[in-house]
């Protein structure tokens, strides 16, 4: 059985609420969201936001919190093998509640249909809210390119009232 062995990221000002499902081997040992270097989700990020996709911890949890960005993932403990997504049984959800009573989130969104199928069983009937399932930034997702995810994920700064790129 695998814990998820670091915290969301958000504050007061968060508005969108972005869910992974579990992390990947590479994040589990930095000890941070999408640590892989194949992973592109940085880089849509980036290019969404018209800006140089960060690199350190430090920067990237400064990127979003400027954003108005929540980032967490969708379990909370499974059983995994390596970051095979496919191999995720015996899932226990994370409770979401000190994100959206901490923070004002108006959408919520799922990188790929792996968090969106645990957030749909699990987290959907406990908070009563939909999400919004995005294509995955993994690089098991070839077929879409970068440019693509990119212009797809733009969806998510229309979800923050008052921002322009």
């Amino acid at each position: 059985m695998q814990i998820h062995p670091f915290d969301a990221i958000f504050d007061e000002n968060s508005k969108i609420l972005i869910l992974g499902s579990f992390p990947s081997v590479k994040s589990r040992e930095q000890m941070f969201f999408y640590g892989h270097p194949q992973n592109r989700f940085w880089r849509v990020l980036g290019g969404v936001f018209g800006e140089a996709a960060p690199e350190t911890i430090e920067e990237k949890k400064r990127f979003l919190l400027s954003h108005g960005v929540a980032l967490w993932d969708v379990i909370a403990s499974c059983e995994i093998e390596g970051s095979s997504d496919s191999s995720i049984k015996n899932v226990t959800a994370n409770d979401l509640s000190k994100i959206l009573t901490g923070a004002d989130i108006r959408q919520i969104f799922t990188n790929g249909r792996t968090s969106e199928k645990y957030f749909n069983k699990y987290t959907r009937p406990v908070i009563g809210r939909e999400c919004i399932a995005l294509p995955s930034t993994s690089p098991a997702n070839a077929a879409w390119s970068l440019e693509r995810l990119i212009e797809a994920w733009r969806v998510i700064v229309e979800g923050i009232e008052g921002y322009t790129l």
